[in-house]
């Protein structure tokens, strides 16, 4: 896929090589997002680095493996670049004289230092924050992973605090007086506090001596690349980089220069799995619990913002039930709007969410425009997109279909997601994409008992699933009924449709699912309706483990791990 006139390169891979040789593989603007965790020249022992090299040495070597970074990243791709005190400035400056521009120096903060012979221990390593184009680049800073609560909700409780929080750049989480003593000083913008990678902690790999905290990697693959995105590490190590990177629904490319390495880190990968749990504390000022202890919340709203909500959803949603002016993003601005104009405190989201809650009170006024229900057909064409989507926010957001659609930030994330899985040259709208994940939800729960029931052989594997190659012949596929595609031996999505063939022939002919690499597809024959389909498609879903499927097909929560 990434040839560079070379040896091909594939995605979803770690090779063992210098890094600079294995960039020059690399086609131009490939890259979405590098992470650099490079050797810091202090002598450190590695298994096969030269971590002591001259200082011109090491600068120049520096120039050369950035050079390279700069020209396989994307013109709006990212580089975040780990170094030490003995040559961040210096790389800094040969990071611009390349083209990129600083947007962030960020100190890491280590919650305990490495000890030093002859002088102070250290404590802390820079990470510089680069892009190419300081115009267009990605910041996702509304993902609500990268946000921290502020103190106006922890100490205060005062519901007119954002609920998702706020960037960790101008948050104050903890007051100084309850910070513990290795924390006893006014934080500010540009210091994160994650702790290292100790022996006795979980994420501990034991073969690599500088292993990043899985947490550190989150919060930066999460802002600055979005899901599906290639991450790239050209120093691999621990692997992980490309680990967090699989655990949060994005693309991953590594390389390594030592082989030992890379088999530890082969390892490792094929233990993890998209939507696993990041591992390692969180980030101390966030979890810090003296903050927690803060007043108790009260009663959300009253009863004349009760009356206010109530009246703006019959103002502005033209009589369509409450689901529907979520869906609508016409309907559903005016509605926001209109809770502003009246000077309730929140935001679109509380009043969506609230709206959601009069409605399962039955407060709500009856609907005077009851919509048609998707249908069986518009499901066939669009509804696996809306599926994909939904699964992705819920890996790198880790919030609900609810919570997505009631924030109009997440919904549009939702809504661009969608698009790219959906059809191509078809007019499929926003409303379309959210009324058929709201569907989904619905069909998931009675699918998962009906499978229970009628299709306990495919769950308990004692059918044989029949399989052919993606390159094969697809004659055979030209049928109705359920299939999973895979990735090896790792099925990523598990489907219904009226025509398996034409299914996979869309998917092939998209750049977003081609781009997960399928090369083979199990399938059964079924010629019964879209309940029936969808209780066989939840039991090889819970049979395959799909990546990529709601979880509702397979567990009773939407946000359950993998198995």
């Amino acid at each position: 896929m990434y040839g560079g006139g070379h040896v091909e390169l594939q995605k979803n891979n770690i090779y063992q090589g210098d890094c600079i040789t294995s960039l020059k593989k690399l086609d131009q603007g490939c890259v979405d997002l590098v992470f650099a965790d490079p050797p810091f020249n202090i002598g450190y022992e590695y298994d096969v680095y030269d971590d002591a090299k001259d200082a011109n040495d090491y600068l120049s070597w520096s120039r050369q493996w950035m050079g390279e970074v700069h020209r396989v990243l994307k013109p709006n791709g990212t580089f975040w670049l780990a170094i030490g005190d003995e040559f961040a400035a210096e790389l800094k400056i040969e990071a611009q004289k390349l083209g990129f521009h600083c947007r962030t120096w960020v100190i890491w903060y280590y919650t305990f230092g490495v000890n030093c012979r002859n002088g102070f221990s250290r404590s802390h390593t820079h990470l510089f924050h680069f892009v190419k184009d300081k115009q267009d680049f990605t910041f996702n800073r509304m993902n609500p992973e990268v946000r921290v609560k502020s103190a106006r909700e922890l100490v205060y409780a005062d519901n007119r605090a954002n609920p998702n929080g706020r960037l960790p750049d101008n948050t104050w989480i903890t007051r100084p007086q309850d910070a513990p003593f290795f924390l006893s000083f006014n934080p500010n913008h540009d210091t994160w506090y994650f702790a290292r990678v100790a022996g006795t902690f979980k994420e501990r790999e034991g073969f690599h001596g500088c292993q990043m905290p899985e947490q550190l990697l989150a919060r930066i693959i999460r802002i600055s690349s979005r899901p599906q995105d290639l991450v790239l590490d050209p120093f691999s190590g621990s692997g992980t980089t490309a680990s967090v990177s699989k655990k949060l629904g994005r693309q991953w490319l590594g390389f390594e220069l030592s082989d030992q390495y890379v088999t530890f880190i082969n390892d490792r990968l094929a233990k993890t799995n998209i939507g696993d749990d990041i591992d390692g504390p969180e980030d101390p000022l966030q979890s810090a619990p003296s903050t927690s202890k803060g007043k108790r919340r009260k009663k959300p709203f009253d009863q004349e913002t009760e009356k206010a909500v109530i009246e703006a959803f019959e103002n502005s949603g033209q009589g369509y039930p409450a689901d529907y002016v979520l869906c609508d993003e016409d309907l559903n601005k005016d509605f926001v709007s209109d809770c502003r104009s009246r000077g309730l405190g929140g935001s679109g989201y509380i009043w969506n969410r609230y709206l959601l809650q009069l409605r399962k009170a039955g407060k709500l006024p009856k609907s005077k425009i009851r919509p048609a229900n998707i249908t069986s057909a518009q499901m066939d064409q669009f509804g696996y997109a809306s599926e994909v989507a939904w699964r992705l926010l819920a890996i790198d957001y880790r919030k609900t279909l609810d919570d997505i659609l009631c924030s109009p930030e997440f919904a549009e994330e939702f809504d661009r997601l969608a698009s790219e899985f959906g059809p191509v040259n078809t007019d499929v709208t926003s409303l379309d994409y959210r009324r058929a994940a709201l569907a989904i939800r619905k069909r998931s729960h009675s699918a998962r008992h009906f499978a229970s029931k009628k299709f306990s052989n495919w769950i308990q594997r004692r059918r044989e699933l029949p399989r052919i190659k993606i390159d094969d012949s697809l004659t055979q596929l030209e049928r109705p009924g359920v299939f999973v595609l895979f990735a090896g031996d790792v099925g990523f999505y598990a489907g219904e449709s009226e025509n398996i063939r034409e299914r996979v022939e869309h998917a092939m002919g998209n750049e977003h699912w081609s781009g997960l690499e399928p090369d083979s597809i199990g399938f059964v024959e079924n010629s019964e309706g879209l309940a029936t389909k969808y209780a066989l498609k939840s039991a090889l879903a819970q049979r395959e483990h799909p990546l990529l499927n709601c979880r509702l097909l397979m567990h009773e929560s939407e946000l359950s791990k993998r198995h």
